[in-house]
Formats: C-alpha cells, structure tokens, sequence
C-alpha cells in the first residue's frame, strides 16, 4: 500500500448529509484494505456519524456545507477530520437527566480513547474549525485457504 493515501468529500448541512459521510468514509476504508463487516469500521462509522451530525445540526446555518477528510500515513495512522465553517467549537454541555442530545463529543471521546486515538480541535484559517480523529491502522490479518479465497 502507498505511504499516504487522501480522500475529501464535502457535502451540503443537512441531515441527509450523514449517512452520505458515513458511507463515503466506510467505502474508502473499504478500498483502503478495511473490511466494511469489522469491528473497528462500526467503530469509525460511530465516530463519523456523530461528528457529521454536529457539523450539520450545531452550526445553526452558518455553515452551509461541511467537508470530511479521510488520511492515512504509512499503513499506520489513521485521521479523520471534519470541518466546517462556524466559528464556535463545541462546548461540553451538563449532563441533565432529561436531555436527549448534546452526549455525541463524548461518544466520540471515549470510542477514540478506546481505539488508543486522539481527538484534536483546530480552528481553520478562515474561522470555521475541524475535529480531527487520529487512530492507529489496524487491518484485521485475513488468512488464504488452499482455493485461494480469503477467510476473517
């Protein structure tokens, strides 16, 4: 596999948006060498669905488009970043016992932990900013029978 491999898509706010992330990330990932069925692509389509979501509902139409970029540097790193173009960055939010939302940071917070990543939040030179994930690659080893077809 190459050293650096890049891929962007930028799609408008809007809640159709979200899936269309997920699935662009997943199907790269996919050609990449990540089995779409593994444990740790549910885990990247998790991550990217939240933060697509918040690019989509948290920059309350000041962002009328958002941009996920998907980076990965010598079969070792892999970084997924979101941007868009409001110039607030998220913010915790106390965890009422009736609240139905504002939790998606801290999934990704933790999921990105769990992974053994890093969550990073830069400001873009023109005021917006981007949640950056950082995880290590890991391919899961799939092993060639006698018939030459591949098992998990």
């Amino acid at each position: 596999m190459a050293d650096h491999l890049e891929a962007s898509v930028t799609l408008p706010s809007d809640p159709a948006s979200v899936s269309a992330a997920r699935a662009y990330v997943v199907g790269t990932l996919a050609e990449w060498g990540l089995p779409a069925d593994t444990e740790v692509s549910d885990t990247v389509r998790l991550i990217v669905s939240e933060l697509a979501t918040n690019a989509v509902q948290h920059t309350f139409g000041q962002s009328p488009t958002f941009t996920v970029d998907v980076v990965l540097d010598r079969d070792e790193r892999l970084r997924i970043g979101v941007t868009d173009s409001h110039p607030r960055f998220p913010r915790r939010l106390p965890a009422a016992v009736q609240q139905d939302n504002g939790r998606g940071l801290v999934i990704i917070r933790w999921l990105t932990a769990e992974c053994g990543g890093k969550l990073r939040i830069r400001p873009t030179r023109e005021g917006g900013k981007t949640i950056l994930i950082e995880l290590p690659w890991a391919v899961p080893a799939r092993t060639v029978t006698a018939a030459g077809q591949q098992e998990p």
